[in-house]
């Protein structure tokens, strides 16, 4: 394939070279993203297969572990993958990521269980998370940058879109292939043995995504440092040992990826996790509303990746963090409303009360999923936290044996079977198991998700544009990927612990909101104040 470089990067019309490399870039993105997702759909497998040596609930927090450990080392994978996508190149750099990814994924499928493996079995599934999270570190900014230094100047923020449709169309298509398999085989098949076919499926994703990465040139502006001799040396040193970079790095984490992380996994896991978890409802259902709510508002990263290019990125960044911070609370109250009513009721009726000392009611942030809080404060949290039960908190003297009273009926922590008693005594008093699949307004509920998601097109569309742009071609790997990852990975990935010790400390199911939206803010303040507009800005400096 022969490449024509348009040096002036002023180019109106998409070439057929620009299609194939947003085409090829978003494939392989796309399949990445898939492949990182199916674990964490899928984890109540993983768990009964490979952490069968504990009983189920340690296990399937194992599996939890397990999941985080991949978003834990993405900063890492971030700093690798970014000096060798400085100094070797964009292109060969995310194919050995992308190989990484499916490989992994392929090995999670064929891997035998701890009834025939032993502990080396979730030995390995672990060693494979952290390849997949290493390998995802340095896909999406090679994919990205690859992308934009291949765009016309007027267009980066729209070319780059494509890039930002794959994470969310990664997720619906995992959750897609998973139902149908699950619709076909039946449960029974599908727990036995079926879901091991989305991680097989991988190796033929992989192959198409090679095949066709191939075709491609290495990126004009990365061909241009390299004949003029000009490609940094030490690009990790450069991008953050040197205070004029570093501080660029530092205002794009706290200004932009930071804000941008916790609205993408507030708008989708966390409204997957508030369906199933916190409004209980069933998790087909709230699947299939997550399903449309994202293919509704997928075109969004387009339109708005589109739109910065013509009134600027912060606008429209800014504009997400503030619309994020201003209604969600709104949102998912109205989510309640439409799809668990009798909740709503509940919650509005049933006053619940807890006194501890409070000395033994700990912020319970669940960092790896594998701590301990066992006290009886603690415990009676937990478990109405579970039961999506809001509650007050009342101070007792010191050493006072903690409670909760729920109506007129009070449960002291040491009460045989707590777990069991609070549930009972709830549902006497109005909350529901579950919502009632005959109740739910599906189209109001759809309606809410939908907008979470738009939001979340409003801070993604444009963010890869607004990074590229805001550092020079021979850092640019480096600079970018580690903000993206570290917001991504750690602010983002750590929502749901926070949501919940917030929740647990508070006794509100709602107040866990108050983390997305502070780090919004946070964003919104830092960016508006601190990080430039970009979007007329020559990147070919090198």
């Amino acid at each position: 394939m022969t490449a024509v470089v348009d040096t002036d990067f002023r180019s109106s019309r998409m070439s057929s070279e620009e299609r194939m490399v947003i085409f090829a870039s978003s494939l392989g993105t796309v399949f990445e993203w898939y492949d990182f997702y199916i674990y964490g759909t899928l984890g109540a497998f993983l768990a009964k297969y490979f952490f069968s040596n504990v009983p189920a609930n340690i296990g399937f927090i194992f599996a939890l572990l397990a999941f985080a450990a991949g978003f834990a080392v993405r900063p890492f994978g971030a700093l690798i993958f970014g000096r060798l996508g400085d100094m070797i190149g964009r292109k060969y750099t995310f194919l050995v990521t992308m190989s990484l990814m499916g490989i992994g994924t392929f090995f999670i499928g064929v891997l035998p269980g701890y009834d025939t493996w032993g502990i080396l079995a979730p030995v390995v599934l672990i060693a494979l998370r952290l390849v997949q999270g290493l390998a995802l570190g340095g896909e999406y900014g090679g994919a990205a940058i690859y992308v934009a230094e291949h765009a016309p100047r007027d267009k980066r923020g729209f070319y780059t879109s494509w890039i930002q449709t794959t994470a969310t169309l990664g997720l619906l298509m995992a959750l897609l292939l998973i139902l149908a398999i699950r619709t076909v085989m039946g449960e029974e098949a599908f727990g036995e043995w079926g879901w091991r076919i989305p991680f097989l499926l991988s190796a033929i994703l992989l192959a198409v995504s090679i095949w066709i990465r191939l075709k491609l040139n290495e990126s004009p502006l990365f061909r241009q440092m390299v004949e003029q001799g000009k490609q940094s040396k030490r690009p990790l040193s450069e991008a953050f040992g040197e205070w004029k970079n570093c501080k660029i790095a530092i205002a794009a984490l706290l200004g932009a990826t930071a804000g941008e992380a916790v609205i993408w996994y507030g708008g989708q896991f966390y409204a997957l996790f508030f369906l199933t978890q916190t409004i209980k409802v069933p998790a087909v259902t709230a699947q299939i509303m997550i399903a449309v709510a994202l293919a509704l508002a997928t075109p969004g990263f387009i339109f708005f990746g589109w739109l910065s290019d013509r009134i600027g990125r912060k606008p429209v960044m800014l504009a997400g963090f503030a619309l994020a911070a201003l209604t969600y609370f709104p949102i998912f109250h109205g989510i309640t409303h439409f799809a668990n009513p009798k909740l709503e009721q509940a919650l509005a009726s049933a006053p619940v009360t807890v006194t501890a000392d409070p000395s033994e009611c700990s912020f319970q942030f669940k960092a790896t999923g594998t701590e301990k809080f066992t006290t009886g404060c603690d415990n009676i949290k937990s478990v109405l936290v579970n039961l999506s039960v809001n509650y007050d908190n009342v101070a007792a003297p010191k050493g006072t044996l903690a409670s909760v009273k729920i109506g007129e009926q009070v449960i002291p922590a040491d009460t045989p079977n707590l777990a069991a008693a609070i549930a009972a005594a709830v549902k006497s008093h109005g909350y529901p198991a579950s919502a009632d699949p005959n109740e739910i307004n599906f189209v109001m509920t759809v309606l809410l998700l939908t907008i979470l998601v738009i939001y979340v097109t409003m801070v993604y569309g444009p963010i890869a544009a607004w990074l590229v742009e805001l550092f020079p071609t021979r850092i640019r790997y480096s600079g970018l990927s580690l903000p993206y990852h570290i917001g991504n990975g750690w602010f983002g990935g750590f929502l749901p612990a926070t949501v919940f010790a917030i929740v647990a400390a508070t006794g509100n199911i709602y107040s866990g909101l108050w983390y997305p939206i502070a780090v919004a803010i946070m964003s919104f303040v830092i960016g508006l104040f601190f990080l430039p507009e970009t979007k007329d800005r020559d990147i070919t400096k090198i």
